[in-house]
């Protein structure tokens, strides 16, 4: 996930630089990465993400369990799940392109 999920967060999305780099060389950021840091926003002006605030993010989807007002507790419930915001959304999509 922490693959699907790196354009969302503070991580440095120039994969093609590892190919190219001494692998005993400690690793250098992309100048992207490092504004990423400085700023905490993506391209897009959005917030840039950690694991655990990414993480957070989506937490915030839940699935509810309601019941009519007037109906008895014995009456037939119903869920309702909330509707992911822009970055939730995007998050999601990310997670469907992981192959197993």
């Amino acid at each position: 996930m922490r693959e699907a999920w790196r354009e969302l967060m503070f991580a440095d999305c120039d994969q093609l630089a590892k190919l190219d780099r001494d692998p005993v060389a400690p690793a250098k950021r992309s100048q992207v990465a490092l504004d990423k840091v400085s700023s905490h926003t993506l391209d897009d002006g959005s917030t840039a993400h950690s694991w655990p605030t990414l993480l957070a993010e989506l937490a915030a989807i839940t699935r509810n369990t309601c019941r009519a007002q007037q109906a008895g507790n014995s009456s037939p419930t119903f869920n309702i799940t909330t509707t992911p915001n822009p970055k939730q959304k995007r998050a999601l999509d990310l997670m469907q392109s992981i192959k197993m």
